[in-house]
């Protein structure tokens, strides 16, 4: 394919990126899935803000992307009925921000720098965690007379043992997992692969609910309702457990346990990391094990720790009653 030149279609120039992501940065198809969405919803803003039905390349500097993040500051979210957060514009201005880093170096263009395409400071996220008396609750709540109140225990288990993202669990396959070592490698985010580990609970209901499986097929977890199994589907693809309905069980067995958080299978991320981090763990050990490239996204939970000592240092001096001299 010939190089681009900045009377090239912008949308031409979108889809050049998008298989450039996909061939050489060996991005993951849910990643290119994302660029694609946010940069085609810059191209359609572009075309209506500029009443232009091709855009060109030359088209794009430091008025229009500013134009667009204003318009992306007052825009409401359809899902929340709100204005969109900080942290969601951010990830429609870093996939412009890459798309230009893409026309500047390999393309060899002479568009705006990708620098100033200015993120702006997303606000301070708190993580959700649950304590241990509600952790507790959540693993109490399975029917463990039916083999998917197996499956589902082994599930939040192997969640809070190893932090694994919903997307990193429902990919495992049956021999990706060691039971006799308690540790396997997992294949994240930008294809990084690291090592997790299990908890003694998590493998003995781990072995548990594999006690229930009298089948060959690949998946570890498997569902048990829903659409029949594809015919001549011999590895037992179509029986893969989706993130949505590890989403869903999650909720429902919070619900159940009487516990007032909105939890996800991240909020089992979210208790993991605090809780080795409370124990005493570096924070690089930490970033490592939940697969972070950038120690600064682990730094989040350090927040949640500070917030505990802040809470035992308040009690503490609420607690010890000190004469006051005179």
């Amino acid at each position: 394919m010939s190089k681009l030149s900045l009377s090239s279609n912008l949308e031409e120039a979108i889809l050049k990126y998008l298989e450039y992501c996909e061939i050489e940065r060996n991005l993951s198809q849910n990643t290119i899935k994302m660029y694609h969405f946010y940069l085609m919803d810059f191209l359609e803003w572009t075309k209506s803000f500029l009443k232009k039905d091709v855009i060109s390349l030359s088209a794009i500097d430091y008025e229009l992307i500013k134009k667009y993040r204003l318009e992306l500051n007052r825009r409401i979210s359809f899902k929340s009925n709100q204005e969109f957060k900080r942290s969601t514009q951010k990830t429609f201005l870093v996939a412009i921000r890459s798309f230009l880093k893409f026309l500047v170096v390999e393309e060899d263009l002479e568009l705006m720098s990708p620098d100033q395409v200015i993120l702006g400071k997303a606000e301070e996220r708190i993580p959700k965690v649950l304590d241990d008396e509600q952790m507790k609750k959540l693993f109490e709540v399975q029917d463990l007379n039916k083999r998917s109140g197996l499956r589902d225990r082994a599930i939040l288990e192997t969640l809070f043992s190893t932090g694994l993202r919903v997307s990193e669990l429902v990919k495992l396959d049956v021999g990706d997992i060691n039971l006799n070592t308690g540790e396997f490698s997992v294949l994240g985010k930008g294809r990084k692969v690291r090592i997790v580990y299990l908890s003694a609970s998590a493998k003995e209901w781990l072995k548990r609910y594999l006690a229930t499986r009298h089948d060959s097929f690949s998946p570890l977890f498997l569902r048990y309702s829903g659409k029949r199994m594809i015919p001549d589907d011999f590895e037992g693809e179509s029986l893969r457990l989706t993130v949505r309905s590890v989403q869903r069980l999650v909720k429902k067995y919070a619900t159940r346990a009487g516990i007032a958080i909105d939890a996800t299978p991240h909020t089992l991320r979210h208790t993991f990391a605090t809780g080795l981090l409370r124990e005493g763990a570096d924070l690089r050990s930490v970033q490592e094990l939940l697969g972070h490239s950038n120690v600064s996204t682990t730094q989040i939970y350090t927040h949640v720790t500070n917030r505990q000592l802040k809470e035992v240092h308040r009690k503490f001096h609420k607690d010890v009653d000190l004469p006051i001299e005179n």
